[in-house]
């Protein structure tokens, strides 16, 4: 056994979901809450960026706390982290840029590297960085260090083709789309963890261009919902949606799924 093939009780105990059409979904929208419901908070409330930033992190603090007491996976819980930290991500990228004058472009690579040291760490201590594998607390704090890069790299390329680089929100949609889209054809060839998270990275800039598409006055290249609006409808179906894989436990393999992936590499 190699050590990227989990072995089938340690991946029963996985902390982090079954990689389905659902995953993406709730992925997604969970990218839009981050980038809408940072800007209801820091600008129709009015709570300011810095103040904003400490409380979605001490709020984020509490849920990580909870995620790692807890021994398996808790599709509630397990996306209130993804929902908070696409949202502490934001607020990063956002206060890197409005507050300390830090450019999109410069922001891009800041955070390009740091995930990109994450992995390299990640790797040279478990020597693997695929998702079936969450299952000891250090791999659970490489994998959520991870995704939090990933969602400030995320905002800070979604801002940069969209508003730096003239794209408008729209087209820099399409854009991340169509890696998405290059990624699936190609998976193959790439390998199922290196396909994982190119297309994890891309969603982010692509759930951020949405948001502010749907979000943003029609000034500002956008359909005008406001981003109470849409962080309500986003939250909603990613309620509805988290109670439906609670119900149904769609994203849960079964110990005879989990037998079968010592025989295969791992999948998305």
């Amino acid at each position: 056994m190699t050590p990227l093939e989990p072995r089938p009780f340690r991946h029963y105990l996985s902390k982090v979901p079954e990689v389905t059409i659902f995953f993406w979904i709730i992925k997604i929208l969970a990218t839009k809450v981050g980038e809408t419901f940072a800007d209801f908070l820091n600008l129709t409330l009015g709570l300011g960026l810095t103040l904003t930033t400490v409380v979605m992190s001490a709020l984020l603090a509490i849920a990580l706390t909870i995620q790692f007491r807890v021994r398996g996976y808790v599709p509630a819980l397990y996306w209130l982290v993804v929902v908070l930290i696409s949202i502490v991500g934001t607020l990063i990228t956002d206060s890197l840029v409005d507050n300390f004058g830090v450019p999109l472009m410069s922001a891009t690579v800041v955070f390009a590297t740091l995930l990109a040291a994450t992995f390299g760490l990640w790797y040279a201590h478990e020597r693997t960085l695929s998702i079936h594998t969450i299952d000891t607390p250090r791999r659970e704090a490489f994998y959520w260090l991870a995704i939090l890069f990933t969602f400030a790299l995320g905002t800070a390329a979604g801002d940069l083709a969209a508003e730096a680089l003239g794209l408008g929100y729209g087209v820099a949609a399409l854009a991340f789309a169509a890696v998405i889209g290059a990624v699936w054809l190609v998976k193959n060839g790439l390998g199922p963890v290196a396909a994982f998270w190119i297309a994890y990275i891309a969603t982010r800039p692509l759930g951020a261009s949405l948001g502010d598409l749907l979000a943003q006055p029609p000034a500002n290249g956008g359909l005008g919902l406001g981003t109470a609006v849409t962080s309500v409808l986003f939250l909603a179906t990613i309620l509805c949606t988290v109670a439906y894989l609670t119900i149904t436990r769609r994203d849960r393999p079964s110990l005879d799924a989990a037998a079968a992936r010592t025989q295969a590499r791992p999948s998305w």
